[in-house]
């Protein structure tokens, strides 16, 4: 069905010109009916009398609900009654709800009672959706009523989902089996229940606006389904888009990065120790064919190799600058390297945002932002890619070549990682150091691997996702065509704690 936009513009414009968060009941039945949600006949009582007369229009019994902008939780305020059979309970009741309400609130702007037609009876479900810090928008489905409190179990997709996500949703809870029907009790309707899924996820993508909604009970029946209770909680603050760029635009530029024909080492060193020697050397002795530049202003030959004072000194292209040098020197260093026109940077020093100097890393992603300079980092160990010889990284270089990709956040997994791998001779297309993930993050990383043909499968270890919409539709894709498997840390609260000190890379490196 075509769903009415221009109705629910109007309600919530009305809501954000009122200074509102939430939405009224009876606004909240406008929304639905301009979204095709089933919900029950109601009307909107000013006073005892009203009430009656809307009972009788709709037929008993009823539920009485308390309106209220200032009263969320409704059942705790004692504002509502259920199975109201006559004029005269309605009457009663439509004063103690007031009366109720005064109580737990006495200074809540009060609407009036909604009066709403008494369902029959039915299996209580829950389809809400809500707003995520890295997925966005997402519909939930789950057991309704207290089960959804105390079971736990649903099940969420990204908005907007297909009439296929909602069936699978259904079928998805651990509870599917009581939906399908037990004990000769009869199947709920499942096409009724995914069109409301499908309905309230259009209608969250369409309004970004709309940060949460809530749709419990919704009560489901072998004939249909009915949403008997609506909230839907807003947010009209502007919220900065997340950068992304174009696949094309992530694949010319990780190509490069990950395939390079030529690399600069930034802050190369000749001395022993040092983190810019580490890398000339695992460059050189990994077998690396491409050219080697090392930069530094103080030294005429490093490791046999011309150095230079600046990238803009080399001549030719470069594809990818490795970083070597204290995090301070970073940004005015990643400015000669956009003026020279290298595509990708990968940023080894620590002393960013891990350390609390975030100021610091947004200064230095600015620059790569004004200069399209993809940044791989800050605080990482580097990465390898077998198939050109390639350690960009200051630990020891790989040379075992296999068609699976390894990737991880932490600093300490992936060390563990490169050890294990080491020991057991196991063959790798690629091992990537995500770090900060101040730029480049997994899903900039699968959509290089997906038209790696040296790569057949993907693992990733990951703390957290940056945009993990975009990683979730990158991965569905990918997946199709290569296995991915993902050990996502932090679930645990010790967990957490330790994924935010980020491994053995979250202190400074004072070598560099």
């Amino acid at each position: 069905m075509a769903h009415d936009k221009e109705t629910v513009r109007a309600v919530l414009d009305e809501v954000k010109h009122s200074g509102r968060r939430s939405l009224s009941a009876p606004e909240s039945k406008r929304v639905c009916d301009a979204y095709g949600i089933p919900v029950p006949r109601e009307g909107l009582a000013t006073s005892a009398q009203d009430a009656v007369r809307l009972a009788r229009e709709i037929g008993f019994p009823v539920v009485l609900k308390i309106v209220s902008k200032d009263i969320l939780h409704k059942t705790e305020a004692g504002g509502v009654l259920v199975g109201v059979k006559s004029a005269e309970e309605v009457e009663h009741g439509y004063e103690t709800i007031i009366k109720n309400a005064r109580a737990y609130e006495p200074q809540a702007d009060i609407d009036g009672v909604q009066v709403q037609q008494m369902l029959s009876a039915g299996q209580e479900v829950i389809v809400g959706a809500v707003t995520d810090p890295s997925f966005g928008k997402l519909v939930a489905f789950g057991l309704g009523g207290v089960l959804v409190e105390v079971l736990k179990d649903i099940t969420f997709r990204l908005a907007p989902a297909s009439r296929e996500d909602a069936l699978s949703m259904i079928d998805g809870i651990a509870a599917a089996e009581i939906l399908r029907g037990v004990r000769g009790a009869k199947p709920v309707d499942r096409d009724a229940i995914a069109a409301i899924i499908e309905n309230v996820s259009r209608l969250v993508d369409d309004f970004p606006e709309i940060a949460e909604m809530d749709l419990n009970p919704v009560f489901a029946t072998p004939d249909g389904a009915t949403a008997a209770d609506v909230r839907i909680v807003v947010d009209f603050e502007s919220k900065k888009p997340v950068f992304r760029p174009s696949r094309d635009e992530i694949l010319k530029a990780m190509n490069r990065i990950m395939r390079p024909d030529s690399v600069a080492v930034i802050g190369a060193s000749a001395e022993d120790g040092k983190i810019g020697n580490s890398v000339m050397k695992n460059l050189i002795n990994g077998g690396y064919q491409g050219a080697i530049y090392p930069i530094n202003p103080k030294a005429d030959e490093i490791l046999g190799r011309k150095a230079y004072r600046s990238v803009k000194d080399v001549p030719g292209e470069i594809d990818v600058a490795i970083f070597a040098v204290p995090a301070k020197f970073v940004p005015a260093a990643l400015a000669e390297v956009g003026e020279k026109g290298i595509p990708g940077a990968v940023m080894i020093p620590s002393g960013f945002a891990e350390t609390g100097n975030v100021a610091l890393q947004q200064e230095m992603i600015e620059v790569a932002r004004k200069y399209n300079i993809r940044v791989m980092g800050p605080n990482i160990y580097g990465f390898y890619y077998t198939p050109k010889n390639l350690c960009a990284t200051f630990c020891t270089p790989y040379d075992v070549q296999g068609k699976v990709a390894l990737s991880s956040q932490s600093g300490g997994v992936g060390m563990s990682i490169i050890g294990f791998s080491r020991s057991t001779r196991m063959g790798v297309s690629a091992i990537v150091g995500l770090g900060n993930k101040s730029d480049i993050d997994e899903d900039d990383l699968l959509a290089f691997f997906e038209q790696d043909d040296n790569t057949q499968a993907v693992a990733m270890h990951l703390e957290d996702l940056k945009d993990g919409r975009a990683f979730a539709e990158v991965a569905r894709r990918v997946s199709k065509k290569k296995p991915i498997i993902v050990l996502k840390a932090g679930r645990t609260a010790l967990g957490a704690r330790r994924g935010l000190a980020h491994g053995g890379t979250r202190r400074q490196r004072q070598d560099l």
